[in-house]
This record gives C-alpha cells, structure tokens and sequence, in this order.
C-alpha cells in the first residue's frame, strides 16, 4: 500500500503511481525489446590510441540506437575481458566478434580500415551481409 509524506494510507495516489509506472515499464520494453529491431554490427579502430577509439565506438553505437538499431560492438566488450596485448587472448576476441558478426543483419564500418576491421569486413563479404561505411567522428 502506497503511504503519503506522512505515512498514511493513499490509496488514490498508490493507483495513479502503479498505473504510470505500467505504462512507463509498457513503453520502454517496446521500445527496447523490440524483437524486429535489427541487429548491428558496427566495425571500428581499436589499436592505437585506445581512449579515443573507443569513445568513438560508442557514438558510433548511440548512432545505431539513435536510428533504431542494435548495434553489437565486439570491440567494446572482449577488451574488458581480454589482453588485446597478448596476440592469443587478441586472435579470441576477434574470433568471438566474428561469431557475433554472424548473427548480424548489416555491418557498419566507421573510419579508417585496421587489420582487426579488414578481417571483419572480409567475413561479412563471405556471409555476404550488407556492409555500410562510414566516416570517422571528427572527420
């Protein structure tokens, strides 16, 4: 039971609360569970000046969501768990990206072309998947 600033009952204000908060739960799982949304894989610089890169990443996937996609970044995610500076954990995370590539509907590749985003771009050319290109942020 919903109780006022004085800690009575307020049945009224319990009601009209729990009938907003359906309706915001409502909305926002419409709008992000949407299983038609499609999927997005978004292919960008890692290596080099890492802050930057991966800053830029994550405009790139707000663009994505902006425009009502699910974008997956690989790159955002495997560098959290692996040492992209040891080139077995780097090989894994790039085979775990190109499992993820897969279940994509498109690939958007943003700035210049790294090795690690060649190797991207050449496997969504073999599942043959749209591939779109961007320019970098601040280009």
């Amino acid at each position: 039971m919903y109780k006022n600033s004085e800690g009575y009952a307020d049945p009224t204000a319990g009601s009209a609360m729990s009938q907003i908060m359906k309706e915001y739960r409502q909305k926002q799982k419409k709008r992000y569970a949407d299983k038609n949304r499609r999927k997005i894989y978004v292919a960008s610089r890692y290596a080099g000046d890492v802050d930057t890169n991966v800053a830029a990443a994550i405009t790139y996937c707000r663009r994505a969501i902006d425009e009502g996609y699910m974008p997956v970044a690989s790159h955002l995610l495997y560098p959290q768990i692996l040492n992209d500076n040891d080139p077995n954990e780097r090989d894994l995370g790039l085979l775990f990206g190109l499992a993820l590539l897969r279940m994509c509907d498109e690939v958007w590749v943003f700035g210049a072309i790294s090795p690690g985003v060649a190797q991207e771009i050449e496997e969504a050319k073999r599942l043959k998947k749209q591939i779109r290109y961007f320019e970098e942020v601040g280009a």
